[in-house]
């Protein structure tokens, strides 16, 4: 089985075990009773010039444990005060390390928009994720069907939130167009293997109408990134890595946007002190790791 079977089979286990303790109906007229959204991730990402999409991330399959200590509310507000867009948060457990719980807090906490970073593998999933303060889901083309995908798109029309819709190629580019998707993201990595290719976005820009947004993801670690994705016609750039393992995420932000050291963001503010949210702090990375998932 591939990384990404293993990681979508999981994911069903984990709709099967929350259907026991909430149940699809129920789950369903909850998130149907709170007001519509307003697709505020999608009003984020039409800016002007390029737009920042930041994850708080604590680990990945090709990387592993990437940030032993977790300050979560602390990098969401730092990410906030240094002018991105929107922010995305995991919420898969096994092998990225993610809890719902750091969704729910830190969509309470920040004013930006946030993105649920996770194996959508069913719609219960698109309700719960409305119900935790999410106002965009991930949709993987290469996880579902183009009738899913539509089927998917209606279910978040419905609630007002938006959907990424995450392609690597250009059948799945067109299956996604075909859709109706309306934020189309090209992933540089190729989710089967883990490969990371960086042209990927310059390859499927063009089959990308105008009025889709279009937004690159993965490997991106600098400004000439950043820059050549921009120059491209990029909407914009979803970064984890490079900023979870940046000691100042606020510089690292600057650095990615072509910054000089005295400019900043209109409205930022100072961050926050880390508070209860931070992880216990773990030194030994491989006694952390010892009992991680392999794939």
């Amino acid at each position: 089985m591939t990384i990404l079977g293993k990681l979508a089979a999981y994911a069903e286990e984990r709709v099967e075990t929350a259907k026991q303790k909430i149940s699809e109906e129920e789950i369903k007229s909850r998130a149907l009773a709170l007001p519509k959204g307003n697709f505020e991730f999608e009003s984020a990402l039409r800016k002007p010039g390029i737009a920042f999409i930041c994850e708080c991330k604590k680990a990945s399959p090709s990387r592993g444990l990437i940030a032993p200590e977790f300050p979560y509310l602390q990098i969401a507000r730092e990410y906030e005060s240094a002018g991105a867009d929107a922010v995305s948060v995991l919420t898969e457990p096994r092998w990225f390390f993610g809890k719902d719980e750091y969704l729910e807090k830190i969509a309470a906490e920040i004013r930006l928009p946030c993105l649920r970073k996770d194996f959508t593998v069913s719609d219960y999933q698109i309700f719960e994720a409305r119900l935790l303060g999410a106002k965009a889901v991930l949709l993987i083309c290469a996880l579902l069907s183009e009738t899913q995908l539509r089927e998917y798109l209606a279910v978040c029309e419905r609630l007002g939130i938006s959907a990424l819709v995450e392609t690597h190629d250009e059948m799945e580019v067109r299956s996604a167009i075909r859709a109706g998707a309306r934020i189309i993201g090209v992933n540089h990595r190729n989710l089967n293997d883990f490969s990371v290719d960086m042209r990927n976005s310059r390859k499927l820009r063009d089959l990308v109408p105008d009025g889709i947004l279009f937004a690159a993801e993965s490997g991106i670690q600098t400004a000439e990134d950043v820059a050549e994705l921009r120059a491209v016609g990029v909407d914009a750039v979803l970064i984890g890595e490079s900023l979870m393992r940046a000691a100042d995420k606020k510089a690292k932000i600057r650095e990615l946007k072509g910054k000089t050291e005295g400019e900043t963001e209109p409205g930022a503010e100072s961050g926050a002190e880390s508070g209860a949210e931070s992880e216990v702090k773990e030194n030994d990375q491989d006694q952390i790791m010892r009992n991680y998932p392999a794939l």
